[in-house]
């Protein structure tokens, strides 16, 4: 019985370990705070607000686009840096960002391209 709870014992620590394995050291990442409809195309054609704020109906500005987006349309906030795009773990204070350049501290998770957000602070 003991050699059982051992073995199931080193399993868990062994996938806890391989799960954060993919983790890099915390860093800093700048960028855009976005939805991830527009950023990766979902109703956009090129990464951005552009088409939707032609239309008139989600706002005037990215910041209102994503916002709306987000509160109606199912979508999340995302960072929007240059050609990347990267998912964030924590949405609690992202709206009052929405539209606007930041700076995330956190640790990248290399697989899902999901920063684990430790800090964000406007630019």
């Amino acid at each position: 019985m003991n050699r059982i709870v051992m073995s199931a014992a080193l399993g868990l620590l062994a996938m806890t370990a391989f799960s954060y394995a993919g983790d890099e050291e915390p860093r800093t990442f700048r960028g855009e705070i976005a939805d991830n409809q527009c950023a990766l195309n979902i109703h956009s054609l090129t990464h951005s607000h552009q088409e939707m704020l032609k239309s008139k109906s989600m706002g005037g500005n990215s910041g209102s686009c994503a916002q709306y987006c987000v509160r109606y349309l199912g979508g999340s906030f995302v960072l929007s840096s240059k050609k990347d795009v990267y998912r964030l773990d924590d949405q609690s204070n992202l709206e009052k960002f929405a539209g606007k350049r930041v700076k995330i501290s956190g640790t990248l998770d290399v697989k899902t391209k999901t920063i684990h957000v430790s800090k964000v602070e406007a630019e």
